[in-house]
């Protein structure tokens, strides 16, 4: 492949910079996320969010990708960014709530976690995690527990 030809398709090698822009970054990030590329996902999405802070679709792909890709604070700080940005949000909340819940966070997990199942009681999901939270809460309050 000629130089010019991977330029089209993948980096402009001059400045590290990924061909294209960020709408085009966005499409192979989730490309890349859908072929289980969470990382390399996660670092081309991370470009396409400097460029367009402001993309909400953006923002939630690069939450998706840190998380799967096991950053876990860094997809918290996302999903954090994203409900501030869509407060009726069900899924950011829920993708907040489950981030800080596998960092340990419960009380604050239990917190977004009930506002994602207030908004969408229809999702199972939702009210799984939010159940297995607040045991892990009462688990640690109850006097056996140290």
């Amino acid at each position: 492949m000629s130089d010019s030809a991977h330029g089209a398709q993948g980096s402009d090698r001059a400045g590290g910079r990924p061909s294209g822009g960020p709408y085009e970054w966005l499409q192979r990030g989730l490309a890349l996320l859908a072929g289980g590329e969470a990382a390399a996902a996660a670092t081309l999405l991370s470009r396409a969010h400097a460029e367009e802070p402001g993309s909400t679709g953006v923002l939630e792909a690069l939450a998706r990708a840190r998380y799967d890709s096991g950053d876990l604070e860094g997809a918290a700080a996302s999903f954090r960014e994203l409900a501030a940005a869509r407060p009726a949000d069900d899924y950011a909340h829920f993708g907040l709530g489950l981030c800080l819940s596998r960092l340990g966070r419960f009380g604050l997990a239990a917190e977004h976690l009930a506002m994602a199942h207030a908004m969408r009681p229809d999702r199972p999901e939702y009210a799984d995690r939010l159940r297995q939270v607040r045991a892990t809460l009462a688990a640690r309050q109850s006097p056996g527990s140290t």
